[in-house]
């Protein structure tokens, strides 16, 4: 029978919780026409996947079916596949310095194909420096450089496959690397609870300055955006059938998002904070439409508009009564939007579900001594 890797990741990472949280983000799927195993970002779908062969993972014991597993999930938390290549270089020789960066962790845990600093043909190369510094002792080492240079790169020690990292679009990686910041919050706050397993010390603190940066809101507009999409589905001549071709019409998707932002009114939030909420929003109106509802303790429905996308407004206050979160929520519960965000000082009780996905977005002050705790995102603007 075909190696099915989804049926043995639970028992391969049993003692690896960081990993196993950060492995049920991954979508797996064979694919013959690699001969090891590779990961990407889908570039229809901006999700992360991991392709592999499973005729390679069959022969493999387990020790090193995990340590191939960890060694694909380390090209993802490095950033290996969102990042962007430093310029003017071999790819080959990039692809052979990420790999020693990686299997510097990995060490007794990989096929003996790997590359591997410390061992043939990289004996002289330290343990532990990142991709960068081994791509810098590559270019200096033209010896030990085949895989970097114009030959076909047999021997060098690099057994997976980097293919599909240049395939994608600047916008959708740019998604994904929002995606892989959540990604990696959620598998350290799983790691926090229930250990990490062999992640060391100094990757751990490489991870939580990599989801502890600021974010840009612009990007994380746009993903957020892409992740609330649903299909809205309509009759369409245009479109054939498949099931009943010229009999039926066919089905036309248009890929929508309607978002709803909050805007706190209350008398705790300053004019101040309202002139920056309304700033950010001017320049978030260049990449999407969205509908405003301003609120205090309750939503005045007669007060809610559209901010159409390319418009520029200024600021205004509206309302000045107290809070109450469940009010806006109810109000975008109760009309379907796909996304909310609210706007806010975070100074009332936690409020109900969103039947939508749903973030914050308020200023440092208030973001570091907010008055309840939640799991949903929470970003700062200056």
């Amino acid at each position: 029978m075909t190696f099915d890797l989804n049926k043995h990741v639970h028992r391969l990472l049993m003692d690896e919780p960081f990993f196993a949280a950060l492995s049920r983000r991954v979508d797996k799927r064979i694919d013959k026409s690699i001969p090891t195993a590779g990961v990407r970002v889908n570039p229809s779908s901006g999700h992360f996947e991991m392709l592999y062969n499973p005729d390679f993972f069959d022969e493999l014991p387990d020790i090193q079916r995990k340590g191939v597993l960890k060694h694909e999930f380390y090209h993802l938390i490095f950033e290996h596949v969102t990042g962007r290549k430093p310029s003017g270089i071999n790819p080959k020789a990039w692809n052979i310095a990420t790999d020693l960066a990686i299997n510097s962790h990995l060490t007794g845990e990989l096929p003996e194909m790997c590359c591997m600093p410390g061992q043939m043909p990289f004996q002289d190369y330290e343990v532990g420096l990142s991709a960068e510094a081994y791509l810098e002792q590559l270019k200096e080492d033209h010896d030990k450089q085949k895989g970097g240079g114009d030959g076909d790169g047999e021997g060098d020690g690099q057994f997976d496959s980097h293919e599909g990292w240049d395939e994608v679009d600047q916008q959708t990686k740019e998604i994904a690397k929002e995606r892989l910041k959540d990604t990696l919050k959620k598998a350290a706050e799983e790691a926090a609870n229930q250990g990490w397993g062999s992640v060391s010390q100094e990757v751990r603190k490489d991870i939580m300055d990599r989801i502890q940066t600021k974010v840009d809101w612009r990007k994380m507009l746009r993903y957020f955006i892409k992740t609330s999409q649903r299909a809205n589905k309509q009759s369409s001549i245009k479109h054939i059938n498949k099931r009943y071709p010229y009999i039926h019409a066919g089905r036309k998707t248009n890929r929508t998002a309607r978002i709803a932002i909050s805007i706190d009114q209350s008398g705790s939030v300053s004019d101040q904070m309202l002139n920056a909420f309304f700033n950010e929003l001017s320049n978030l109106a260049k990449y999407a439409e969205f509908t405003v509802v301003p609120f205090d303790d309750r939503v005045f429905e007669d007060k809610v508009y559209t901010w159409k996308k390319g418009e520029r407004k200024k600021w205004e206050r509206v309302l000045c009564g107290g809070t109450n979160f469940d009010a806006p929520t109810e109000y975008v519960n109760k009309h379907g939007f796909d996304g909310h965000i609210v706007l806010t000082d975070l100074m009332a009780p936690k409020p109900k579900a969103s039947k939508c996905q749903r973030m914050w977005m308020t200023t440092k002050q208030y973001a570091e001594r907010p008055y309840f705790t939640t799991n949903e995102r929470v970003i700062v603007v200056d």
